[in-house]
């Protein structure tokens, strides 16, 4: 396992991890690197606590001789070399230079100089900083806002593309010029091509095409990753954006998948086990510039302890296609697989291929810093009603078969006492199955047609009459079949308590600020020369809100210009399936242009929502939207 702390629900996210990782920093450090092997043992300042994380993601070996602190109550704390010492003794240190692990050069220098012998050579990591013109904050190097980075499944082979679409939605929040400085890596790694888009207006879609990249710079077929950094951003530094993968005319792939989240972790869920005659591929990417050991990943059965260390290494920013049903042989659907990263990759994708088509969809974050939360099962139900909700779609029972798999997902979660309701479009109850006390290796997939025959939505919740515990973190896999032609397209997300006034720990979330999040802002592709868009817009409520919603839908081009709007009304637990040819009419449509979207504003309620296209041969997808 990768010795790195990244991000957990206490302290945030560890900013130091992404300006060790990004690329550019990775390449002086390893530029560093070399100069000290002309050094002898180096003696390490770790001013800030850096050095773990450092020395974890160092493209190369070196030899140090000791780590140092001045922190008193941190003298003689165990680290990869040896236990730390202190600051005091340094002066007595057999070196000829010191790395003072601080990203300010003057700062740092001014303390070590005078107590240092002569001819010892002062290293700092302003060595390894990023170039000025790349900070959006020039005063401090680790602010979050100067890496807002993230990486995406990146492909363009065997006839099958890929598109990246965001928008500049920094810009509300008081951002200038905002550009993107992006890097290709081939699948074995190397780097294809770096280079920067933009800047952009605001509201301004983003679009990164594989195509068109293999065009601007010549390159050849390529399946891969994109490393992608925001510069000059605002109020936000996480990268949100919807991956296509598209096929040609010959596939039947059409898939639309989440942003990944920018933070590697421990173990990945919601990777589910192949059926009878699929092949289920998880793409590994290497998300760093140091290789990853053979073994040192893993897949496994949900629930049980018995881990198939994947038996290849990878080498820096490496992509691996690795086939499930090769290391796992008898595992069989409706069964759950966890993947053991090691903090080695970002969330990364999985693909199913059939005689139906191939689909691709994304493996979810298993949570290290959650236990049970004994809270949960004694919220006020005159505050939260039913509590903690996953809205998911119910399309026609009569044309696509629902399907969802509860799924464990915190490392310590070992029961899911758990049930669905389900509701129509206008928001009366339509049918509920309580599932039971769901073991962590529970085996079992529950179709909806079982419990419902009309269209609207299911809710997953938590329902404790037969005991067990909760830890607030409840996911599912979503599986939607077209039963005319067999094409399948899934999802998986977490739950929320959604809409109400009082909070719980950080429920109900807000897209920007605290909560409660009581307001709704969605991103929908107009879907101008693409297969159509739509979206099925959900208003869950844990327990008494507004009857219906108020909901804007403002209709804007590629550039951000607003040329339509309408308005509509859901009910309470109820839903609507928009398709924005049809409330703005084609003609509008085509003149947003190919990055054209729809953003879905409500002031009144949070709202729920999946996007999706439909081709006309019946191929579709279908993931959860994002917000900002």
């Amino acid at each position: 396992m990768l010795d790195i702390r990244t991000y957990d629900a206490r302290t945030g996210g560890n900013i130091a991890y992404k300006a060790f990782s990004h690329p550019l920093a990775a390449e002086r450090l390893a530029a560093l690197v070399r100069v000290f092997h002309d050094k002898g043992p180096v003696a390490i300042y770790d001013p800030a606590g850096h050095a773990a994380t450092l020395l974890a993601l160092l493209p190369q070996e070196m030899r140090i001789e000791g780590i140092y602190v001045h922190d008193s109550e941190k003298v003689g704390q165990p680290t990869a070399c040896g236990l730390t010492r202190a600051l005091a003794d340094l002066p007595q240190a057999p070196v000829r230079a010191v790395w003072a692990l601080d990203f300010e050069h003057e700062r740092v220098c001014t303390r070590l100089r005078d107590i240092l012998p002569a001819g010892v050579e002062i290293f700092t990591l302003a060595d390894a900083r990023l170039p000025d013109g790349m900070l959006t904050v020039a005063g401090t190097y680790l602010n979050r806002l100067n890496f807002a980075t993230n990486h995406a499944f990146f492909r363009d082979e065997g006839g099958l593309s890929t598109r990246l679409v965001t928008t500049n939605y920094w810009a509300r929040y008081g951002a200038g010029e905002v550009r993107l400085w992006l890097r290709l890596f081939g699948q074995d790694g190397h780097p294809l091509a770096s280079w920067v888009e933009g800047p952009f207006a605001p509201e301004q879609s983003i679009i990164v095409e594989s195509a068109q990249v293999r065009r601007r710079f010549g390159l050849g077929a390529f399946t891969g990753q994109l490393f992608i950094h925001v510069l000059g951003v605002a109020g936000h530094d996480v990268v949100k954006y919807a991956l296509e993968i598209h096929g040609d005319d010959a596939s039947n792939t059409l898939s639309v998948t989440h942003d990944a989240n920018a933070w590697p972790a421990e173990r990945y869920a919601n990777l589910p086990a192949p059926r009878q005659g699929e092949q289920v591929i998880l793409w590994v990417q290497n998300s760093h510039a140091v290789p990853v050991p053979a073994n040192a990943m893993a897949l496994g059965r949900m629930g049980h302890d018995t881990r198939v260390p994947i038996d290849r290494p990878l080498g820096p920013y490496e992509t691996v296609g690795v086939c499930v049903n090769e290391y796992l042989p008898h595992a069989a659907w409706p069964e759950q697989l966890e993947f053991h990263g090691g903090y080695h990759v970002v969330r990364p994708r999985y693909e199913i291929r059939a005689s139906s088509g191939t689909r691709i969809a994304h493996l979810n974050v298993e949570r290290s810093d959650l236990g049970h939360d004994p809270g949960i099962a004694s919220l006020p139900s005159r505050f939260f009603g039913r509590g903690y909700l996953l809205p998911f779609p119910v399309p026609d029972p009569a044309r696509y078969r629902t399907t969802l798999q509860p799924a464990p997902m915190s490392h310590a979660l070992e029961t899911m006492p758990v049930r669905i309701d389900c509701f129509d479009e206008e928001g009366q109850p339509s049918g509920s199955r309580f599932l039971g006390c769901l073991t962590r290796g529970f085996e079992m997939a529950q179709d909806l047609s079982d419990i419902t025959g009309r269209a609207g939505h299911g809710e997953l919740v938590y329902d404790f009459r037969d005991g067990g515990h909760a830890d607030g973190w409840l996911h599912a896999l979503i599986r939607y079949e077209d039963l005319m032609t067999g094409h399948v397209a899934e999802t998986s997300f977490g739950a929320h308590i959604f809409n109400t006034v009082m909070t719980y720990r950080n429920e109900p979330q807000s897209y920007s600020g605290p909560p409660p999040g009581l307001t709704t802002r969605l991103f929908l592709q107009a879907g101008a020369g693409h297969a159509p868009s739509f979206c099925h817009l959900i208003y869950p409520v844990s327990g008494a809100w507004h009857d219906r919603s108020s909901t804007v839908l403002v209709l804007h081009d590629e550039t951000g210009r607003k040329i339509g709007e309408r308005q509509v009304s859901i009910p309470a637990r109820g839903s609507l399936t928009l398709w924005p040819h049809l409330i703005f009419g084609q003609d509008a449509i085509d003149r947003t242009g190919a990055g054209g979207y729809v953003m879905i504003r409500d002031q009144s309620c949070r709202l729920f929502g999946y996007h999706g296209r439909l081709r006309a041969d019946g191929v579709f997808s279908l993931d959860h939207m994002f917000g900002f």
